[in-house]
């Protein structure tokens, strides 16, 4: 009798299929877990944040930019805020150093509303700094601007650079990021920052004089979570202790009745034949 003809049993064979099932459940659990373990944050050419959204249906006033909302192309309705205009300098526009002209817009609210939402923009480019003044100097002379609909990409905020603002007086400052814990603090008349969003919008469309800002699809660095690669190592482990278990249970039983089968076969023979000491 061979090992075969006992794995061939209906017994052995529905425990083969428990050990597979087993060993399925164990290796869909390890593909879960790497899975999980590995996160492409590329580009995706079915990107939905190239789809347009409402800002306020992917956030609200007051929270963070979740990396889900980082670089969605959004649109909101509202109005730009009077002599709220400054500059960032060091912002890079085709491989090319610039400065970006920011303001700030209040979001268009229904009527008898008590606060005023707002979120910060970046409204266009200019290689010169004199062009770029220029700019925001004209539209803080502006008086009001009309409620309009702005479309751009969301973005998270930058952080401070203290070492922008060393030695430097607050006209000639202008800051190197798009901190928005420092930028609400140059905004006028403005002291809610509780209805200020987390992030800001580059806008897609530029305002007269400047350059529209590069706003490529957001490109993201791939990350690995090595706890959870060694958890999915463990359960491709356990799918194949699955199937060697059940083997060796059948090659224990196939050993039992090899060793039943020859003590049988010596106890069974004649006297004569048995090897007297």
């Amino acid at each position: 009798m061979t090992i075969f003809s006992v794995m061939r049993r209906p017994k052995w064979i529905w425990a083969l299929v428990f050990a597979l099932f087993l060993a399925a459940i164990f290796a869909a659990l390890g593909q879960w877990q790497l899975s999980r373990a590995v996160t492409s944050n590329g580009p995706n050419p079915n990107a939905t944040t190239e789809v347009v959204q409402q800002l306020t249906d992917i956030s609200a006033a007051g929270q963070p930019v979740l990396e889900t909302q980082d670089g969605q192309m959004v649109t909101v309705t509202g109005s730009l805020a009077p002599g709220d205009f400054s500059l960032v300098s060091s912002r890079l526009n085709g491989g090319t150093l610039g400065y970006w002209v920011i303001g700030r817009l209040d979001l268009d609210h229904p009527q008898g509303s008590a606060s005023t939402t707002s979120v910060a923009v970046a409204l266009g480019w200019s290689a010169e700094q004199s062009l770029a003044e220029s700019v925001a100097d004209q539209l803080n002379s502006t008086e009001s601007f009309p409620t309009d609909a702005l479309v751009g990409r969301y973005v998270g905020t930058d952080g401070p650079v203290v070492a922008d603002a060393q030695g430097k007086t607050a006209a000639s400052y202008i800051p190197s990021t798009m901190a928005l814990s420092s930028i609400i603090n140059t905004w006028k008349d403005f002291d809610d920052t509780a209805n200020v969003f987390g992030g800001y919008i580059v806008a897609h469309t530029p305002v007269d004089g400047l350059t529209a800002i590069d706003s490529p699809i957001p490109q993201r660095t791939t990350e690995l979570n090595w706890l959870n690669i060694f958890y999915a190592i463990e359960w491709v482990i356990f799918a194949g202790f699955a199937v060697f278990f059940w083997y060796r249970l059948v090659k224990d039983a196939w050993e039992r009745e090899q060793e039943e089968a020859e003590l049988e076969e010596a106890f069974s023979a004649p006297a004569s034949s048995r090897k007297v000491e």
